[in-house]
């Protein structure tokens, strides 16, 4: 039987990869394919597989939405992110509050939800999604002007602890008798708790990549993974935001120089597709298809609120005297994806069998089918429409693996020279690396430059920099010198 389960397995996973393709071809957003295998294969599909246990699909999501949110802090520049910062975390906790509050009262008025049941439903759909939006904006077909792409992935990724926070509190007020005081001092402990573990737990292991000599590369990715799943355990057991934990620790980690660093990132990345197309087909597989249709009236009215009128209010709110456009703030609206988090933490009320719990599962999941199938499909063509959009040029990887140094005092790290850096437009000669750094390579758009002293430096070329490890730090301030 074991055997058999694995088969199942497997199959659903390569049809999942597979489906990454008709998602290219088609431009149909690959989470929508991942959630529809999942659909087919369930009892009221041709799968005919049975699946209901909540408390399951709980611990599967967050273990992969845990590595999601790791994979993306390590991609993420904290260079690119630092002049979005304070609006980022203004988006991911007063916009996520926000868009709460306006889903529950629209539920409330409109739909004639108790009070209690609309705010449990806007704080579930409230946060947008990191794994839906780091797949549409990190296609290599979309480019957004200016820091927009930095305020949303920032954002994606640092607003599930908000959402997490308000289900969690919701569901214990509605059992309980909380008082206003408790729930503020449980919100700032859990937050202070999940940052400074985060980014204390991420100094040290920057540390311990540096000095560490194991004697297997293959253990490195092992170490990370335990470390990641260690990070959120001991948060969460502190009583601290974990999701939050992991997303800092995943920027500090990844701002940090350390062996075998690019191997690692390619490796989380990998992993994260996994959790992705793993996570959506379980969550597929625990909707019942069938119980959509009675749901399709207010779950279309609720999405649309929240696509036109909740999601605008909270970025409009949030972003107000800030140096983004008007027509960037409309993007910024439309692109509050709901994904995979919502879902997950409808499944809170499944599990202690709070009334209506149901219902408000399959309105969960209606919102996102038509949040991930309408804004992703419509986000570029929208980007193109208001003018906050250019095309990425395809960028070839290197022809060789040069992050398998296996000599611990010389190491080569691939820097990104931002537009904002002093050393734009300046000869290599004289930007005073340290005397026994090396650039081996500079790649610029499609080309590679072997570079001498007098070759100028533009910005977004990507420099290959051979040197030992105590001179890799001086140089990454260097070129990022000014900033």
């Amino acid at each position: 039987m074991a055997t058999y389960y694995l088969l199942i397995a497997a199959t659903l996973l390569l049809m999942g990869i597979f489906s990454s393709k008709l998602s290219e071809k088609f431009g149909i957003p690959a989470l929508i394919l991942f959630l529809g295998i999942g659909m087919l294969a369930g009892s009221d599909g041709p799968g005919g597989l049975y699946f209901n246990n909540a408390g399951l699909a709980k611990l599967f999501g967050t273990i992969a939405l845990v590595y999601i949110l790791f994979s993306g802090a390590m991609e993420t520049d904290w260079v690119s992110v630092r002049p979005v910062l304070a609006r980022g975390i203004l988006l991911s906790s007063v916009g996520v509050f926000i868009t709460a509050i306006a889903v529950g009262l629209f539920a409330r008025i409109i739909l004639h939800f108790s009070l209690k049941e609309g705010m449990l439903l806007g704080a579930i759909v409230s946060s947008t999604d990191a794994a839906a939006v780091f797949t549409v904006l990190r296609s290599r077909n979309i480019g957004l002007k200016g820091n927009l792409k930095q305020l949303l992935e920032f954002e994606s990724g640092s607003n599930d602890p908000m959402a997490v926070f308000l289900t969690v509190t919701l569901i214990q007020f509605m059992g309980a008798d909380l008082k206003a005081s408790q729930m503020v001092l449980s919100f700032v402990i859990s937050m202070s708790c999940g940052a400074a573990l985060g980014l204390g737990i991420g100094k040290i292991s920057s540390l311990v990549f540096n000095r560490i000599h194991l004697d297997y590369e293959g253990l490195y990715p092992v170490l990370s993974i335990t470390i990641v799943m260690l990070v959120y355990s001991l948060t969460e057991i502190l009583r601290g935001n974990g999701f939050l934990a992991v997303y800092i620790f995943g920027i500090v980690l990844g701002n940090s120089d350390f062996p075998y660093k690019r191997s690692l990132t390619r490796f989380h990345n990998g992993l994260a597709w996994l959790a992705q197309i793993a996570m959506f087909i379980v969550l597929g597989l625990l909707v019942i298809p069938s119980q959509l249709v009675g749901i399709i009236g207010p779950g279309l009215m609720i999405s649309v609120f929240l696509m036109l009128i909740a999601r605008p209010i909270a970025v409009f709110i949030c972003l107000f005297r800030s140096s983004f456009t008007f027509n960037e703030k409309i993007l910024a609206s439309w692109a509050g994806l709901r994904g995979a988090v919502p879902i997950i933490l409808a499944t809170f009320p499944l599990m202690v069998g709070y009334p209506g719990s149901n219902k408000i599962f399959n309105i969960v999941f209606f919102i996102v089918l038509t949040s991930v199938l309408l804004q992703g499909k419509l986000l570029l063509p929208l980007a193109r429409w208001l003018k906050v959009y250019y095309p990425i040029k395809h960028r070839p990887r290197y022809p060789l693996e040069f992050d398998k140094t296996e000599d611990i005092d010389t190491q080569s790290r691939e820097y990104d020279i931002p537009p904002e850096s002093s050393i734009v437009g300046k000869d290599i000669s004289e930007i005073g690396l340290p005397r026994e750094t090396l650039i081996l390579l500079i790649r610029r758009e499609k080309r590679f430059i072997v570079p001498k002293g007098n070759t100028k430096l533009q910005a977004h070329d990507t420099l290959l920099v051979l040197a030992k490890q105590e001179d890799l730090h001086k140089t990454r301030n260097i070129l990022l010198r000014g900033i």
